[in-house]
């Protein structure tokens, strides 16, 4: 099982790492749009277009991946007290209450919207560079179902934590700098005092 459920997470991760790509296109047309503005007085008028479909594309799909790392913002003040079963039992009925009603009505109501938009070749109307709009509306039933896909993984890991008391493997590919800073410490520490203990003797 923890095989199916570590696919998952790479499916979601590598999704999500194809999509970050979006934010490097997003920060070099911001960047080009304050220059043209700001030094050449000559403002674009498709930066705008290029921001929010970057950034609304990198929201739709990376979700799933942050979902598998465990990463969106939650209010833990009182949860990261609580016992792990207790934790799975809160986790599962909320997923079931919320989190797949809310994503199945993206999904089934998304789909059609997208292909409206693809049938008549959406654009903006906010813009005057008339950007094409379809791609962006079509991803809203495409994250949704990557979102189901990896709330199903996170579904099970409640119930093996519900039956076992433990939380099961996740992939981890990302670190917070000040845990990675206290590790190093910490690996430094045990060899300063390694090596004491070798000149004692």
């Amino acid at each position: 099982m923890v095989g199916f459920l570590l696919f998952i997470d790479r499916l979601s991760a590598a999704v999500g790492k194809a999509f970050g790509w979006c934010m490097i296109i997003l920060v070099f047309g911001t960047t080009y749009e304050v220059f043209m503005r700001y030094v050449l007085r000559a403002p674009t008028n498709w930066a705008f277009d290029i921001a929010y479909t970057m950034y609304g594309a990198l929201f739709f799909m990376a979700g799933a991946y942050t979902l598998s790392r465990n990463g969106h913002v939650r209010g833990d003040v009182v949860y990261r007290l609580l016992p792990v079963k207790v934790q799975a039992s809160l986790d599962l009925a909320l997923y079931l209450l919320f989190f797949f009603p809310g994503f199945l009505a993206l999904l089934i109501y998304g789909y059609p919207y997208a292909v409206t938009s693809f049938l008549i070749r959406e654009v903006t109307i906010y813009s005057p560079a008339g950007m094409p709009i379809w791609p962006l509306k079509a991803l809203i039933p495409i994250g949704a179902l990557f979102m189901l896909i990896q709330g199903i993984a996170e579904s099970i890991r409640c119930v093996i934590a519900i039956r076992n008391g433990a939380w099961p493997q996740r992939l981890q590919d990302v670190e917070e700098l000040e845990s990675a800073i206290r590790a190093e410490e910490e690996a430094r520490r045990r060899a300063e005092q390694e090596a004491a203990v070798g000149v004692a003797r």
